[in-house]
């Protein structure tokens, strides 16, 4: 071999060298505390672990499902530093309470409903007086009292009977309450199985309207511990990404994403699922950064200061500003 073909080779192996690093470096692992299905918290996982999209932006994140009450309690401590069901009066309450938190960014706009059986329930008043089946220590619930304040129905005269949120199609089902309330993917899939079941107009829009000018609720996102969003921007912004490219994904293919999301559904689930994304009036799928929201974002504390759910407005630095901005 001449001295000019063992240059040539060495030359190569220093190019391999310096170029491997960049093609096999090791993703950040990243653990991320959500609710179990069906929720929207867990609605978007799944797509990003089978299109692999947290490996394609340089993660490898690890979902973690709990109850609302245990996720709340185990994210405020700081045993996960991201929540992937951070619904925002959540994040704000935790911050009156001295927990610093950020709500990163939006992922749904908020909807919910209440169902009955009962052919004498014919309003949200009717229930005053009787047993509401729901998740209590969800922001859902939180703000299904404001809308219902703003109809006149003195929610203190509900006797709720709190469950966590995997139960409350089940309530419905066997009619165990008078009402349920309840909210998305959870009402699609009690709809397929029991269509007949009456709905309770909460007037959403209307009332949201008339009280802050806005149609836009942001509602659930992710959300992290102030001290690690500021020591990892770069890890946010990849986390939007991956959270962005599954909500694209998602639209572009309802019917796919529908069996990754409603895995153990019937095929009549599934298709109710992939309805729901089509649509995506009640599934209010909206992923922006919080400081792109940061009006409405407000608009949400005051309506939860206003029931006495938030004793103080939230921190502006609840509200995270993106990188760059």
């Amino acid at each position: 071999m001449t001295m000019k073909t063992i240059l040539a080779s060495l030359a190569c192996v220093s190019a391999l060298a310096f170029t491997a690093p960049a093609s096999a470096q090791t993703p950040a692992e990243l653990s991320i505390v959500v609710f179990g299905a069906p929720s929207l918290g867990a609605f978007l996982p799944p797509i990003i672990k089978v299109q692999k999209l947290d490996e394609k932006n340089g993660l490898n994140i690890k979902f973690e499902e709990r109850t609302p009450d245990a996720y709340t309690a185990q994210f405020n401590s700081g045993e996960f530093k991201l929540g992937g069901s951070a619904a925002l009066l959540t994040v704000g309450l935790a911050d009156t309470r001295g927990v610093k938190v950020t709500y990163l960014f939006n992922l749904f706009d908020f909807w919910g409903a209440v169902v009955t059986s009962r052919a004498d329930i014919k309003s949200l008043k009717d229930l005053e007086g009787k047993d509401l089946a729901a998740a209590k220590g969800t922001t859902n619930y939180v703000m299904f009292d404001w809308f219902a304040q703003q109809l006149g129905v003195d929610t203190k005269k509900l006797s709720v009977v709190n469950t966590a949120t995997p139960g409350l199609v089940g309530y419905a089902l066997a009619d165990r309450a008078t009402g349920v309330q309840l909210w998305e993917p959870a009402y699609t899939t009690l709809r397929s199985k029991k269509p007949d079941i009456k709905t309770l107009d909460l007037k959403i829009a209307e009332s949201w309207k008339k009280s802050t000018g806005s149609t836009n609720i942001p509602y659930l996102g992710v959300a992290a511990h102030t001290d690690w969003a500021q020591k990892n921007p770069e890890l946010v912004a990849k986390l939007f990404t991956t959270y962005k490219q599954a909500a694209e994904w998602v639209a572009a293919h309802p019917d796919e994403a529908s069996k990754l999301i409603a895995t153990k559904g019937t095929a009549d689930d599934q298709k109710a699922i992939a309805s729901l994304i089509r649509a995506n009036d009640r599934l209010g799928m909206n992923v922006k950064w919080a400081s792109d929201v940061a009006k409405e974002i407000k608009s949400v504390y005051a309506a939860g200061k206003s029931i006495a759910f938030l004793g103080a407005d939230p921190a502006d630095a609840t509200i995270y500003k993106r990188p760059g901005q």
